[in-house]
């Protein structure tokens, strides 16, 4: 690829593109007419780089599809220019929108996307048009780094950016800056009437832009962290939290009081911590209505204002089978065969966040026919379910899982889920379910299957009752999946020893499929996008049952699993960076490290 020896200066035209192209060998004498005739010898105002991605283009030379985005990154070659895939998560709005105004932005086709102490990054898709950059160097009295970016990219993000900075420093205006400077001052919380309304209207704007925002980078949960100076804003994507926006004090206060609001919360309350619910709708796409979308809510009194997480159900990511949560075939035909049995207690363990509800809930969806009545007792109930018939737990008219579950017996159920076992009255009660002919679901929170035996055992249950009635434990981690779009063979040895002592004591059979993160614009530059469950099912067989007793030995117990035909996770995981689903990385992040060998 030749760099051209003379640029013009101005906005780019599609017919200089196209010669470039021919001239690249990226498009043929025969392609080049026929864009020629097509486009005629009028212009459009739709960007060039649009324009030709939409014309159905491919390389002469391999056959690849000349997208507007292969098409940019070719000119950022062509032009000697950095090629960036903007991501929005690590641009600091409230600085960039200070370089320029939105309509010099708009004007220009440029944006703004990182200030440096000497150096100013912006990102433009008109890389020849340059007359403009001294103008803004003088302003900022910094040098300017001019990179190529997609240009739709850069019109939907300079519109959303100048948007957010605008409704932050209207509300931020209409509200006095005040922060808690220490902690006795935690009491003094609520008592103030100098707060910036909730019903403000730039609060208004921030809170609707923060929602809709976080639905489409698909985030699970949104922070909002009072701190000493500027509230924090924060989404967690696929396990991760991200830093995406900081905000004044009292807009982060009249934030919490928003959503306080219409979540129907006591908005005085700032002192004890607070749960709610809220429904709120995506915007229309298409011209379709949005799906509804629930979110819980949680508050916390810190020594800086109220901390609220939102927690966000979205339908859209629902899973509707077992299959679609991670397990594989051998594992979802052995997951089929222990929740069809009749009664018993069925385990799933792993830390808050593992994805432990949600695999009960696809579960449960599938069991609650019209002949069976489904009964749970939850705290909270995660997510509204009208299949089956949910019951959350209230510490203060003492309704517990103990009592709940004791309610429970009396509704005539066939399968029960307990959202928790926490002490020795709930277990005794799950015992008592079991025993009596009832299917019953519940969590614990320990590192694997085998520590779930003795967790119970811990906590008071007679080994013998816990043999009698347990009939499998399912012990799971959620590990981010390989983005399809961006992930790339990794050959290196270490990688595949590194699998191979993973897998340990089973063997690879073929060569595996490893693959590495690399970063595009689909996965927001992290390699990764989305999770999948890593699972290790134990089932308690006769053998197994048989190492349940007073002196019981954990490792023994593993051993057996092992012979029964259990997988442990870290070989489970394994067994996807085999397939090329995620990463050795990842596995080792989230799985405990232990190995045992084949009885």
């Amino acid at each position: 690829m030749n760099a051209p020896t003379h640029l013009p200066q101005g906005r780019l035209e599609w017919r200089l593109l196209l010669q470039w192209l021919h001239e690249d060998g990226l498009l043929n004498d025969d392609e080049a007419a026929r864009i020629r005739s097509r486009f005629g010898a009028g212009d459009s105002s739709q960007h060039p780089l649009i324009r030709l991605g939409s014309a159905d283009l491919s390389d002469a030379r391999n056959g690849r599809a000349l997208d507007t985005e292969a098409l940019t990154e070719w000119l950022a070659g062509k032009l000697a220019m950095p090629y960036l895939r903007i991501d929005p998560l690590k641009v600091d709005v409230a600085r960039v929108a200070d370089v320029m105004s939105i309509r010099y932005a708009e004007t220009r086709r440029a944006l703004p996307v990182a200030v440096g102490l000497h150096e100013v990054t912006v990102a433009t898709c008109e890389p020849l048009d340059t007359a403009w950059v001294a103008e803004i160097e003088a302003h900022t009295k910094k040098r300017l780094r001019l990179v190529l970016a997609h240009p739709l990219e850069v019109q939907r993000f300079t519109t959303e950016f100048y948007t957010l900075a605008r409704s932050v420093r209207a509300a931020a205006k209409r509200g006095e800056t005040a922060a808690l400077a220490s902690f006795e001052q935690l009491v003094e919380l609520g008592k103030s009437n100098k707060q910036l309304d909730a019903n403000d209207q730039g609060v208004v704007q921030v809170v609707d832009w923060l929602w809709q925002y976080a639905f489409d980078q698909r985030a699970s949960d949104i922070h909002l962290e009072p701190r000493r100076e500027m509230g924090v804003i924060r989404f967690r994507i696929d396990g991760v939290l991200h830093t995406v926006y900081q905000v004044p004090t009292t807009v982060m206060n009249a934030m919490v009081a928003r959503v306080k609001l219409l979540g129907r919360m006591d908005v005085v309350e700032k002192r004890r911590p607070l749960d709610g619910r809220i429904k709120t709708v995506r915007p229309m796409v298409d011209g379709q209505a949005g799906a509804e979308v629930e979110m819980r809510l949680a508050t916390l009194p810190t020594a800086f204002g109220e901390k609220m997480v939102m927690r966000i159900f979205d339908p859209d990511t629902v899973v509707k089978s077992v299959e679609a949560l991670g397990f594989g075939a051998r594992e979802a035909e052995r997951w089929a065969d222990l929740t069809a049995r009749p009664h018993g207690i069925i385990l799933v363990t792993g830390p808050t966040g593992s994805g432990k509800t949600t695999t009960l809930y696809a579960t449960l969806k599938r069991l609650a026919t019209d002949e069976v009545n489904v009964c749970t007792i939850e705290d909270p109930i995660e997510m509204i379910e009208t299949s089956f018939n949910q019951t959350q737990v209230h510490a203060a008219i003492d309704l517990g899982f103990a009592e709940g579950l004791r309610a429970l017996m009396r509704q005539d159920p066939d399968i029960i889920m307990v959202g928790e076992i926490r002490d020795l009255a709930t277990a005794e009660m799950a015992i008592q379910a079991a025993l009596t002919g009832h299917l019953v679901f519940s969590t614990l929170h320990t590192n694997d299957a085998a520590a779930a035996i003795t967790r119970l055992a811990d906590l008071g249950v007679p080994p013998y009752l816990i043999s009698a009635t347990v009939i499998g434990v399912l012990a799971q981690r959620l590990a981010r999946t390989l983005c399809a779009a961006c992930k790339q063979p990794d050959p290196s040895e270490a990688s595949a020893a590194t699998l191979a002592q993973a897998l340990l004591p089973w063997k690879l059979k073929g060569a595996p499929r490893v693959y590495k993160p690399v970063g595009c614009l689909e996965c927001r530059m992290t390699g990764y996008r989305g999770r999948a469950g890593l699972y290790e099912m134990m089932t308690l067989s006769e053998a197994a049952r048989a190492c349940v007793h007073p002196t019981m030995d954990e490792d023994a117990l593993r051993r057996q699993a092992v012979a029964d035909g259990m997988h442990p996770l870290r070989a489970a995981g394994a067994m996807k960076v085999a397939e090329g689903t995620t990463t050795l990385d990842e596995v080792l992040r989230t799985t405990p490290a232990w190995q045992v060998q084949r009885a």
